[in-house]
């Protein structure tokens, strides 16, 4: 099965705005009833309620590193990397795809200005460095309303036990 081309899947990213939208409604039990000038601001939103990202597609890279210690330490680095972004306010969302016959391994959504800023913040990522991913970097403009995902998804997260 072919994965979906950018476009496709910038179209459900920019439904996945509205989606959050809908969770953030459903959590506080109503919906906005007025424009909010403190959250569009936190959010980054500009008159449209939109903002700019770019879209970080990790493929397969040129050298797959053998199963064993070092993987798990590459893939325990890149694990960190996503959770510095995601502190730093920086990564959006992150996720891998289904087994993919194009390559497709994963996604970054950052919330950053251009490509060279998106640049600087992965090309340190052991899973770059290593050669076991590469990363397409794509603008992206859609709904403000993604900056909540990360928020949202620690009160869908259970604490470690």
């Amino acid at each position: 099965m072919k994965l979906a081309s950018p476009a496709l899947l910038a179209l459900c990213l920019w439904g996945l705005g509205f989606n959050v939208a809908a969770q953030a409604v459903a959590q506080s039990g109503s919906a906005p009833t007025a424009y909010d000038r403190a959250l569009a601001q936190r959010l980054g939103a500009d008159a449209h309620g939109m903002r700019s990202y770019v879209l970080v597609i990790l493929k397969t890279g040129p050298t797959k590193v053998p199963e064993g210690d070092r993987r798990k330490a590459m893939f325990a680095g890149h694990f960190a990397n996503i959770e510095r972004l995601a502190a730093a306010g920086k990564l959006v969302m992150a996720g891998p795809f289904s087994k993919d016959p194009d390559g497709w391994r994963g996604l970054f959504l950052l919330a950053v200005d251009d490509l060279e800023e998106a640049r600087r913040l992965t090309v340190t990522d052991p899973v770059i460095v290593n050669g076991e991913m590469v990363a397409e970097y794509h603008p992206w403009y859609g709904s403000a309303a993604a900056m909540m995902i990360p928020e949202i998804h620690k009160a869908l997260t259970p604490p470690a036990n």
